[in-house]
């Protein structure tokens, strides 16, 4: 039962990866940063190698027009996805939670088998998330950590409980004083939104409040 209850929170926190692209660039005041969070930067190239390694996997792909043609916004959606793991890690470091190795390959184990093997889950998340076979453990860690942040604050697989997990990130955003790239656009720390980018899990959240962004540009 809580199993199901934290993967059902992962798999809505999953959608925080799909974000718009604007080119890479440095700006002057963090010169070859596409952005900086909690005094860390996230690195032009960074970034470029976590697009290029998607990139390569779809172009093996059978689907491969198909993904490539859907992912015209690769590189943003990257970047949000690198912001977000920052938030993820301090919120839930803020809560006194944290993922183990086991914790992660326990969820490898799982997410695999629900998928139908190894090969059957690199394909999922590749064409559902733009995740690389190699970036997979990294998206899985996010979602163990987002899992356990639900779980110890009480928050259930309700608009509520989802309500309260997003105050917890919108918190983490705030002190971890995000900066990004003007090319890429700005940060929201109270939408979770870069540029005119919101989450649709955050819209979900927030849909009764006001309209949803489009996740165009």
């Amino acid at each position: 039962m809580h199993r199901r209850r934290r993967t059902a929170l992962s798999l809505s926190t999953a959608l925080l990866i799909a974000a718009p692209l604007l080119a890479a660039c440095g700006n002057e005041a963090h010169p070859g940063a596409a952005a900086v969070v909690g005094g860390g930067r996230i690195e032009v190239a960074a970034l470029q190698t976590q697009v290029k390694d998607v990139r390569q996997a779809q172009e093996t792909s059978p689907q491969a027009a198909q993904l490539i043609g859907s992912t015209g916004q690769l590189g943003r959606a990257k970047l949000y996805d690198m912001i977000v793991d920052r938030i993820v890690e301090r919120a839930a470091d803020d809560a006194g939670v944290s993922a183990s190795r086991k914790d992660v390959q326990r969820a490898r184990a799982d997410a695999a088998e629900q998928a139908g093997g190894e090969e059957q889950l690199a394909a999922m998340y590749l064409q559902q998330r733009g995740v690389a076979p190699d970036q997979i453990e990294d998206a899985l860690r996010r979602d163990v950590l987002v899992g356990k942040l639900a779980e110890k604050i009480g928050a259930t697989n309700t608009p509520e409980g989802q309500q309260k997990v997003n105050a917890a990130f919108v918190e983490a955003s705030k002190a971890l004083d995000i900066d990004v790239n003007p090319r890429y656009g700005t940060w929201n720390d109270e939408k979770m939104q870069l540029g005119d980018y919101r989450t649709p899990w955050i819209t979900q959240v927030t849909k009764e409040e006001e309209a949803p962004a489009e996740a165009g540009a």
